[in-house]
């Protein structure tokens, strides 16, 4: 109880004192742990129906999951409309954020505001104003509709992390580089890149994961062969209800623990780099 109890100066708060932090912040990770430990038991049942505790484990729901081609043509098309969100999102988010970075400080406000104006706007109102667009450009139930509207919403992660990057970057550097004969663009990937790839890779990540998890915009534009995964998950919850869904549920949660490692991979050496 040491660690209570420690001498503090009278501008330090002990331990002791603070307390109250730690409780809640206990019971605010058990209130996020306690559905994905509901889950994952779950997602192991010999049952017809999803049931807490399973009487009996299997595998068979996975069996079912990978085994059925509606369940793994909605896998493929949420996977390919992630992987070409993440990258066109990444690029056009960069960008962006670079953009408005070394651009005039007197639009920089109101350029930022705009690049993340999507975040404020509830995603339902975003999906109907998309479908109505989308109907008119006949892109409604196709791959390049998806990406799109999948890259509107994962733009602002992009560019809130980028920035984020750059605010740690001397650019001096970059300004160095252009003294002695590199444009702007070489410049920006020979000596900016390399030394915010960190926040490139994480923006990236998170772009991906956007739009993997993205559903109530799918809801409106993605049908039948065309629908992502979490789209037939919301029917399947709608009109029948095993523990497929809670196999597949465990295997995005697997999906999302490990884009949490890929991203914790890349800063211990981005750390280095920067340590003397």
């Amino acid at each position: 109880m040491g660690w209570l109890m420690q001498t503090v100066t009278p501008t330090q708060i002990r331990n002791l004192d603070r307390i109250w932090l730690y409780v809640f912040g206990v019971v605010a990770l058990i209130f996020l742990l306690v559905p994905t430990l509901v889950v994952i038991p779950m997602s192991f049942s010999d049952s017809q129906y999803l049931e807490f505790p399973p009487r009996g484990y299997s595998l068979r729901w996975f069996e079912n999951y990978f085994g059925s081609a509606e369940w793994m043509r909605a896998t493929f098309v949420s996977l390919r409309a992630a992987f070409l969100t993440s990258v066109f999102a990444t690029v056009i988010g960069t960008a962006a954020a670079y953009g408005t970075w070394v651009g005039s400080a007197r639009f920089k406000t109101t350029l930022s505001a705009f690049f993340i104006l999507p975040l404020s706007v509830p995603s339902i109102l975003v999906a109907i104003g998309t479908l109505f667009v989308f109907a008119r450009l006949g892109l409604v139930n196709t791959t390049a509709g998806l990406v799109m509207a999948h890259t509107m919403l994962a733009i602002p992660f992009v560019v809130i992390v980028t920035t984020a990057g750059l605010t740690s970057y001397d650019m001096n550097q970059e300004m160095a580089a252009r003294s002695l004969g590199a444009s702007r663009a070489r410049a920006f990937f020979t000596v900016t890149l390399p030394q915010i790839k960190f926040s490139v890779i994480t923006s990236a990540l998170f772009a991906f994961y956007v739009s993997f998890d993205e559903v109530i915009i799918a809801m409106f534009i993605s049908t039948g062969t065309g629908g992502t995964l979490n789209r037939k998950m919301f029917n399947a919850l709608r009109d029948q209800v095993d523990p497929t869904i809670a196999a597949i549920s465990t295997c995005l949660i697997a999906v999302s623990i490990t884009l949490l490692v890929l991203a914790q991979v890349f800063r211990p050496k981005e750390a280095d780099r920067s340590s003397p």
